[in-house]
């Protein structure tokens, strides 16, 4: 009795503790809890608020020319139609550059890397810092990789899809690493308990299963590199274009750059291209990141 009479005295008193320093319903817990949402009531408030205002702006040039003419000094006859294939040009460049090395990397780091090896640790390191640059930086690196191997002019496509390359890598190796951690450890045991090598388990077991993880990050990386100008612009790119890019060594524009020119125009006619210009971009993440999420709801197994 005496030590139930302990026990109940020492849960009354971590209880009144609790009460004193805070919880739940605390002052201070319900204080935070509102700040928090004032904080994102306004942020979502100001992006409602710029997404109207655009699609208001942009409206009356949102027409069959914006797809169809090229860049123009006069901007009743002027479109994004360079500047759309050119951004289609440079992301599939960027998807078939990035894509492949990041599984590749990600797969050897997760399944194959000594952890125990110094220069393993400090790759996953870096790795995760570098996902945190800014990407101008990939630009400056880019442009210090052209001029080193010899090219004069580095505003062609596999320019831009090299530097938007280097910017979503760690983002893929990230995401990709963490697809493969999801799939069960007995997957990969009862692979090599049944004969299979290391390399056909991970070929034909984790990988397969990964896929969902594995494509929802990459779409989401290939997202971001489409809203991307400044490692562009720092290459070079053009911003007044009036062809198609025709091959990895043609001269190009992406949306963000010429969304980017023409809001530095006077005219009152090019600021509402840009703002069409904004919409069409806008809807095109907007698919990417539904696309993404589709296919990780679809096809993500629960194990």
């Amino acid at each position: 009795m005496a030590s139930l009479g302990k026990l109940a005295a020492q849960g009354a008193a971590a209880t009144t503790l609790k009460s004193q320093n805070g919880g739940e319903y605390s002052a201070r817990a319900i204080g935070f809890l509102f700040a928090l949402w004032f904080s994102l009531f306004v942020a979502v408030l100001f992006l409602g608020t710029l997404i109207i205002v655009t699609v208001i702006e942009g409206a009356p040039k949102f027409s069959l020319n914006l797809f169809t003419e090229y860049s123009s000094s006069n901007p009743d006859n002027a479109g994004a139609r360079a500047a759309i294939f050119g951004s289609v040009f440079v992301i599939a460049t960027t998807a078939v550059l990035a894509i492949p090395l990041g599984v590749a990397a990600a797969t050897y780091l997760e399944e194959f890397a000594d952890k125990r090896r110094w220069w393993n640790r400090l790759i996953e390191l870096n790795v995760q810092n570098l996902a945190a640059v800014p990407s101008i930086v990939y630009g400056l690196l880019t442009l210090g990789l052209l001029a080193t191997v010899g090219f004069k002019s580095k505003n062609f496509v596999l320019a831009g899809g090299i530097a938007l390359a280097l910017l979503i890598l760690p983002v893929i190796v990230i995401a990709t690493r963490e697809a493969i951690r999801s799939v069960p450890s007995e997957i990969r045991q009862g692979s090599l308990a049944l004969g299979a090598s290391p390399w056909q388990t991970v070929w034909r077991q984790i990988l397969p299963s990964s896929i969902p993880g594995i494509a929802t990050g990459s779409i989401l990386a290939l997202s971001r590199a489409l809203g991307e100008a400044a490692p562009l612009l720092l290459l070079g790119a053009l911003v007044y274009v009036t062809f198609d890019p025709t091959s990895l060594m043609s001269g190009f524009t992406t949306m963000p750059i010429q969304i980017f020119s023409w809001t530095g125009r006077p005219q009152e006619g090019f600021h509402e291209l840009a703002a069409a210009a904004s919409i069409l971009l806008l809807v095109l993440l907007v698919i990417m990141n539904g696309l993404a999420i589709f296919i990780r709801n679809r096809f993500q197994k629960r194990w």
